[in-house]
């Protein structure tokens, strides 16, 4: 498990592909009738991204993808990946403080789906009751873990920004040479969570 970031290259699209996938075993009676089992709290998350170029030469973006793929092995060591359009919280309830309970784990809300949040990269602030609580007054775990020096009382937020511990999905990689040192990868393949499962 490697806490490096994955890369941002120019050459990337906007295409990204993002699909939550759980684990549901379904058992079917003779009668019709389904029994169902979730296998998984949380999602995995499957990432497809695409290149339409990669420059070589001078700038050697091939280089720097290529490279990081293969200093983690394909898909044997984790990183970390940022979803542009899922990284931060703003005021994202964590939990009601009782004046007890002095930790609470970090989440974030999709829609109506709340879910933990790990590798946490930067919190902004926390609040409690709407106050800002000192930076002096809690710490946050690598795990997420927002513990309080006191246990507060009413409602505890964060606001801050969170990355996707991630693999390569495949011990392959396709790049492709196009023209005079521009290369181009039509699909990139991740998967990736919210935690540190993979």
């Amino acid at each position: 498990m490697s806490d490096v970031i994955y890369p941002v290259l120019p050459g990337a699209t906007w295409d990204l592909t993002w699909t939550p996938v759980f684990h549901t075993k379904i058992q079917s009676a003779v009668s019709g009738k389904e029994y169902r089992a979730s296998l998984m709290a949380n999602p995995l998350y499957h990432f497809k991204l695409k290149y339409e170029f990669l420059r070589a030469g001078r700038r050697n973006e091939v280089r720097q993808l290529v490279g990081f793929y293969l200093a983690r092995r394909g898909a044997y060591e984790s990183f970390l990946f940022r979803h542009d359009e899922d990284c931060a919280a703003t005021a994202q309830l964590v939990g009601i403080g009782d004046g007890i309970t002095k930790s609470f784990q970090l989440v974030r809300s999709y829609g109506e789906y709340v879910e933990p949040v790990q590798n946490i990269e930067r919190v902004l602030e926390v609040r409690v009751a709407g106050n800002v609580v000192a930076l002096a007054q809690y710490t946050v775990s690598a795990t997420g873990l927002l513990t309080f020096a006191e246990a507060p009382t009413g409602p505890v937020t964060w606001s801050g920004s969170y990355l996707y511990r991630a693999r390569f999905a495949d011990d392959e990689m396709d790049v492709a040479r196009f023209m005079n040192n521009l290369w181009k990868s039509d699909t990139v393949s991740l998967v990736g969570c919210l935690g540190n499962r993979i």
